[in-house]
């Protein structure tokens, strides 16, 4: 199946009130382990390349993989450039074939931030593809985005109203109280901020930083509006874990997959449960 727009998949989770797995993808093996657990729970999935995984893998590299994923599977399957900052970065990854990008300027003053997404929508909308918006800071560290928890700001309703009437954005990122990273406590989310948020807005919402976020917190976040999940952290704590684990019990190991073959089965079991979470199961 060629990839589908992230906007496609995010109307339909509006209207039935789940929310799509957008899950991280660094390597060959993280790419398969998604597609493995979108198969086995018959899911839509978006796979996420953030700016840290194509300066490291290369645009080419994770984008003809994801490509070949999707061409090889019967589930919907979305390539999303997460927290693009860059113009013309993410005008490279439409051009390579991303079916969706974001664009984060929610360190901008608000009429920057609505201007540079005017002017990626002006790009991305006549090709087809999907563009992601962010409007408030997310707290933690993610590739090198940093907002320290400080500095980190929640999304004002009538911000985002104005940002949405003067952008027409089809999907936004909102702060309400999740951060990137591990986190050190338990997230407390604001679900008044996000209600008032959706009904003002009436367009999907996005939860960014959402691994270590309590599984009742995201389920209720999802019934209040938000139809895409962002899970890059709990897939690097699994797959590196697994490895360590192979390590430690075979410390002579020189076969790299025989460490990154069990990294992988051990992501496909994450993924499989943060899917069945987000209520996106037999949904395909």
């Amino acid at each position: 199946m060629a990839l589908v727009p992230v906007n496609d998949l995010l109307r339909k989770a509006d209207r039935e009130k789940y929310a799509v797995g957008a899950f991280n993808a660094n390597n060959m093996e993280i790419i398969q382990a998604i597609v493995q657990a979108a198969e086995l729970e018959n899911s839509p999935v978006i796979m996420q390349a953030s700016q840290g995984a194509i300066n490291y893998a290369g645009l080419e590299f994770i984008s003809q993989m994801v490509k070949t994923a999707a061409n090889n599977t019967h589930v919907p399957v979305a390539l999303h450039l997460d927290h693009g900052t860059d113009f013309e970065q993410l005008i490279r990854c439409i051009y390579s074939g991303f079916s969706s990008v974001m664009y984060d300027g929610s360190k901008l003053p608000l009429e920057e931030n609505i201007a540079i997404t005017k002017k990626v929508l002006d790009v991305a909308r006549p090709l087809g593809v999907s563009v992601e918006a962010e409007l408030g800071k997310i707290g933690g560290t993610e590739d090198d985005i940093h907002v320290s928890a400080r500095d980190a700001m929640f999304t004002d309703p009538d911000e985002a109203i104005t940002f949405v009437q003067q952008t027409g954005i089809e999907s936004l990122a909102i702060a309400i109280g999740t951060a990137h990273g591990q986190y050190k406590g338990e997230p407390k989310l604001d679900y008044d901020r996000l209600t008032t948020i959706k009904k003002a807005v009436q367009i999907p919402l996005v939860l960014h930083g959402s691994s270590g976020v309590p599984d009742e917190a995201v389920k209720k976040a999802i019934s209040l509006g938000i139809c895409k999940v962002n899970i890059d952290t709990n897939i690097r704590e699994a797959f590196v874990g697994e490895m360590r684990l192979v390590l430690d019990l075979n410390p002579t190991e020189i076969d790299p997959r025989k460490v990154l073959g069990p990294a992988r089965e051990a992501t496909v079991a994450i993924i499989r449960e943060k899917i069945r979470i987000f209520g996106s199961s037999n949904k395909a």
